[in-house]
């Protein structure tokens, strides 16, 4: 981090930014986790859906 101070008395703070790197595909496991995930996600907003309907 670095500070300037302008030729009106003004400080400036700058943060330092991080390095940049590219994001790696995932592998075949992390695909299947994806995958389990999702299917329980989806698998708890239709019951949600379904309780809603029943209690109403």
């Amino acid at each position: 981090m670095y500070t300037t101070i302008s030729p009106e008395g003004q400080l400036n703070n700058y943060a330092s930014e991080p390095k940049m790197y590219y994001a790696q595909y995932p592998n075949q496991a992390q695909q299947k986790r994806y995958v389990r995930q999702g299917a329980l996600a989806l698998l708890l907003v239709t019951s949600l859906i379904l309780m809603a309907f029943a209690v109403s």
